[in-house]
């Protein structure tokens, strides 16, 4: 894809992939690319869900009901998502997961390996599919949604944060493989975002949501769309010497006190 005349925070004339985009960030990644020019096609498993995802986009979403942890489909869904938008992918967001909520001492190997598998194994699967239309288009962008659960200590949540530590090894092999090839690696580390999963896992713990919002320094918790703008950033022009980071979305909780 000719980048040359498009503003350098524009996404016009890119498609992506974006799973788990029906709800929570990935939709919130999915508006703010839509808003920034791009199509998109969201990926996820309830049908209505992406129907009402689809409505609210506009003419510039489409999306296919499809379980990334089949991962011998992920051709299927790269088949299918171009399809759908009419468009060549230029832009992969591996965003679908899960969250388990127990102590390392309580998680069975099998609840580890699902954890993984949605996480770890499906996104490497989609990536490894998606490669050659993203080095087709000359300007393609993987995105990972990791966490700073990956940077903290946060008790709990071992097969997540696991998963998410995973991505990091993740970029930074895959940019090294690919960037030279036209294809850039990165990945957003979200802090706490408001969400109906984190909503779920806080409003059921007082004291744990008392902890979270103290060492958050903004004194807040994040929206899908702060993850959402940062996305663009990573995949538009303006970050065309940017590749094998993972940029923290997270009110300075990391540095907090």
């Amino acid at each position: 894809m000719n980048t040359a005349s498009v503003p350098p925070f524009s996404l016009t004339g890119q498609t992506a992939l974006i799973t788990g985009g029906g709800t929570g960030i990935g939709l919130g990644i999915a508006r703010c690319m839509v808003q920034s020019g791009a199509r998109v096609v969201l990926v996820g498993r309830r049908h209505e869900e992406l129907a009402r995802a689809g409505a609210e986009l506009g003419p510039m979403a489409s999306f296919v009901a499809h379980d990334i942890t089949k991962l011998d489909k992920a051709a299927e869904l790269v088949a299918a998502a171009e399809n759908a938008a009419q468009a060549p992918l230029t832009i992969l967001v591996n965003n679908a997961g899960t969250h388990l909520k127990k102590f390392a001492v309580d998680t069975t190997p099998e609840e580890f390996q699902a954890v993984f598998t949605t996480h770890v194994l499906a996104a490497h699967a989609l990536t490894r599919a998606v490669i050659p239309a993203l080095k087709r288009s000359g300007q393609g962008s993987v995105l990972f949604t990791s966490s700073m659960a990956a940077y903290m200590g946060v008790p709990q949540v071992l097969a997540y944060a696991a998963a998410k530590s995973a991505y990091f090894g993740m970029v930074s092999t895959l940019s090294a493989e690919l960037s030279a090839q036209g294809v850039r690696v990165n990945a957003i580390a979200p802090g706490w975002i408001f969400s109906e999963m984190s909503k779920r896992a806080l409003e059921s713990d007082p004291a744990r949501k008392a902890k979270v919002l103290s060492r958050i320094q903004m004194g807040r918790m994040g929206q899908p769309e702060d993850v959402g703008w940062a996305a663009v950033y990573l995949c538009s022009p303006a970050a065309n010497y940017i590749t094998g980071v993972t940029l923290p979305v997270d009110g300075g909780a990391a540095v907090g006190f």
